[in-house]
C-alpha cells in the first residue's frame, strides 16, 4: 500500500483510558472532545492550522469560562481521525494512506484546514496524496472507496467517490496488456514474472503477461452494493462489453448468495439457505433483496449471461421466496436461450409448501413457453413436413429440435415421480411442437417409465382423460423400432390418438407383429 510521509518530529502524544495526552513539557490549555475521547492539547498548533478550531477557542475565551473544553460533533471519522489532525498539528510523524487519507480529507474539509491556515495545510496534503498517488493505482484507488463507505455525504461532497469511481471504471475499462505487467501492484514489490525488479514501472528484463478481462472481479465485489452499483453504471457508460458486464455480476452474486455455489443444505421443513463462511454472512432479507437488484442490472440479450448461473439465480430465488416479478423475469431470461441449458440445470426442486412433485415441472413448462414464443417471434425453424431420408439419419440441432431433445430427457427424468399427475405430464409432452421431433425416441422412453411406475392406476387415469393428441405423427428410429410395445403403451397411444405411426422401410414390432396387424388387433 502506498503511503505519503508527513511531520518531522517524535511522537509525543500518550493515551490513558479515554484520554489523550501531548506530553510536550507544557500543561495543556484546552480540551477537545470527540465523542468519548479527550483530547488535552494546546491552543495555538490548533488554532494556526483550523478555522473551526480557532473560532470555537475564541468564543470559549469570550465567554470566559474557566478551562478551555471544546466539542466536536460530527467530526468525520470520529476520533481516531482527530488523533492523526492533532498530530498533524503538531508536525508529528504520520502516514497517508489509502486507508486514512479519506477520513482526513472530509476531516481537514470539515475543520477548515485550508492555506488560509499555514502552507501545507492537511486539505492541500490529502488533495495532492489523492491525485498523485492514489487515484493512479488499481489498489489504493478501490481502498478508498471502500472507506467513503462510512462517511458517504462527506465523501461525495467533496467528489471523492467519483473520482475514485472514475479511476477504477478507466482501469478495468481498458485492456491492462496494453501498459504492460503489472498494471496493479497488489501491495508488493512491484516484480516481473522472470523475478527482475521494476523500476518506475519499467520491467528491466522478463516479457510481460497476459492478464484476463475478469481479473478485476473478485477485487470490485469487495464494495457495497450502492458502490458496485455506481461503478457499474460508470463503465456500462463508457462502452464496456456487456459479457464482461455480466461476469462482474456472476461474480458479485456468487460472492453473497451461498445458494449459486451449491453449497448449501436445504431444511426438509422450512427450505432455508445454510450460509457459506466468507465475511459476515447476509440475512435471507437481505439476500432476497441482492438477488432481486442482481437480477435487474443483468444485461438482457441471449447468450450474455451463463445459462446455469440463471438456473442457479432462479433456484436461490425460489428458495428465498423473492418477488414474483423477478422469477418471471429470470424464467424469461432462460427461456431466451433454453437450448444452451443441461438436463442437469432443469431438474428443479419443487420447493412449494404443497411439495405435490419432486420437481418443478410447472416452471419449466412456463420456460418451455417462453422459448417457443421467442422461437415464433424471431421466425425459428418450423418445418411442415420432414423429407424421410433425414428421420432415419442424424437431423440437424436447431434450437428448437435441441430444446425438443431436452424437454424429452426431462421427461424421463421425472417420470418415475409417482405424484406426476397425467395431465401435467402430457400437458410438458404436448407443448414441444410436433415438427421440433424429427425422431420420438426421447419421448417414447419417457412414456415408457412413466407408465411402468403408474402399471398398477394407469387404466383409472386414463379413463377420467380425454383423448388430447400429444403428436399426430409418430416417427422412431430403428433401435427403437426394433423394441417389442408394451402393452400399455399401446393403449396410451391408442387412448391418445397416438397410433398413427410413421414406419420407414421397415415394421415396428408391436408382439412380433407387423404394425398394421398389431393396431387392428388393439
Amino acid at each position: 500500500m502506498a503511503c505519503m510521509k508527513l511531520g518531522s518530529k517524535a511522537d509525543a502524544f500518550q493515551r490513558q483510558g479515554q484520554a489523550w495526552f501531548c506530553t510536550t513539557g507544557l500543561p495543556s490549555d484546552v480540551i477537545v472532545e470527540v465523542g468519548e475521547m479527550s483530547f488535552h492539547l494546546h491552543k495555538f498548533p490548533l488554532l494556526s492550522r483550523s478555522g473551526v478550531l480557532e473560532r470555537l477557542i475564541a468564543e470559549t475565551s469570550d465567554n470566559g469560562e474557566e478551562g478551555c473544553v471544546i466539542h466536536l460533533s460530527n467530526t468525520p471519522g470520529g476520533s481516531k481521525t482527530f488523533e492523526l489532525v492533532a498530530k498533524f498539528c503538531y508536525g508529528v510523524k504520520l502516514e497517508l494512506t489509502s486507508s486514512n487519507v479519506v477520513f482526513l480529507r472530509c476531516a481537514a474539509e470539515h475543520l477548515e484546514m485550508t492555506e488560509e491556515y499555514g502552507d501545507d495545510n492537511l486539505i492541500a496534503q490529502t488533495e495532492l496524496f489523492l491525485n498523485q498517488v492514489v487515484l493512479r493505482n488499481w489498489k489504493d484507488s478501490l481502498k478508498a472507496l471502500q472507506t467513503c463507505e462510512d462517511i458517504l455525504p462527506q465523501a461525495d461532497d467533496l467528489q471523492i467517490v467519483r473520482r475514485c469511481i472514475d479511476s477504477l471504471a478507466t482501469k478495468a475499462s481498458t485492456d491492462p496488456n496494453l501498459f504492460g505487467w503489472p498494471m496493479m501492484e497488489h501491495s508488493r514489490p512491484m516484480q516481473s514474472p522472470g523475478g527482475s525488479v521494476l523500476w518506475n514501472g519499467i520491467s528491466t528484463g522478463a516479457r510481460p503477461r497476459n492478464l484476463k478481462s475478469d481479473w478485476w472481479y473478485e477485487d470490485i465485489s469487495l464494495l457495497s452494493l450502492p458502490l458496485y452499483k455506481r461503478l457499474l453504471s460508470v463503465m456500462e457508460s463508457r462502452g464496456i462489453n456487456q459479457e464482461i458486464l455480466s461476469g462482474s455480476l456472476t461474480s458479485y452474486a456468487k460472492r453473497y448468495l451461498p445458494g449459486l455455489n451449491r453449497r448449501q443444505i436445504v431444511s426438509e421443513s422450512n427450505n432455508r439457505l445454510a450460509p457459506v463462511a466468507m465475511g459476515a454472512a447476509l440475512s435471507e432479507e437481505e439476500q432476497k433483496l441482492l438477488l432481486e437488484e442482481i437480477d435487474q442490472l443483468l444485461p438482457m440479450q441471449k447468450g450474455i449471461t451463463s445459462t446455469k448461473f440463471l438456473f442457479g439465480m432462479l433456484r436461490t430465488a425460489m428458495i428465498l421466496r423473492a418477488s414474483t416479478s423477478c422469477i418471471s423475469n429470470l424464467e424469461r431470461r432462460i427461456g431466451m436461450q433454453l437450448d444452451q441449458a443441461t438436463l442437469e440445470d432443469l431438474l428443479m426442486p419443487n420447493f412449494s409448501h404443497s411439495m405435490e412433485t419432486l420437481y418443478n415441472v410447472e416452471c419449466v413448462q412456463r420456460i418451455l413457453e417462453h422459448f417457443l414464443a421467442m422461437d415464433q417471434a424471431t421466425g425459428g425453424a418450423s418445418p411442415c413436413c420432414i423429407d424421410d431420408d433425414q428421420l432415419m439419419g442424424s437431423p440437424s440441432l436447431t434450437p428448437i429440435t435441441m430444446v425438443a431433445k431436452l424437454i424429452d430427457g426431462y421427461l424421463a427424468e421425472v417420470a418415475p415421480d409417482i405424484n406426476l399427475k397425467l395431465p401435467k405430464f402430457l400437458s410438458l409432452a404436448e407443448a414441444v411442437p410436433d415438427y421440433a421431433r424429427p425422431l420420438d425416441d426421447g419421448l417414447y422412453r419417457g412414456i415408457d417409465i412413466y407408465l411402468k411406475v403408474k402399471h398398477h392406476n394407469f387404466h383409472n387415469s386414463l379413463s377420467g382423460f380425454n383423448s388430447n393428441v400429444v403428436c399426430h405423427k409418430h416417427v422412431f428410429s430403428e433401435q427403437i423400432m426394433i423394441k417389442p410395445m408394451p402393452c400399455d403403451i399401446r393403449q396410451f397411444l391408442v387412448y391418445n390418438n397416438l397410433a398413427q405411426v410413421h414406419v420407414h422401410h421397415c415394421f415396428y414390432s408391436l408382439n412380433n407383429l407387423p404394425i398394421e396387424v398389431g393396431i387392428g388387433l388393439l
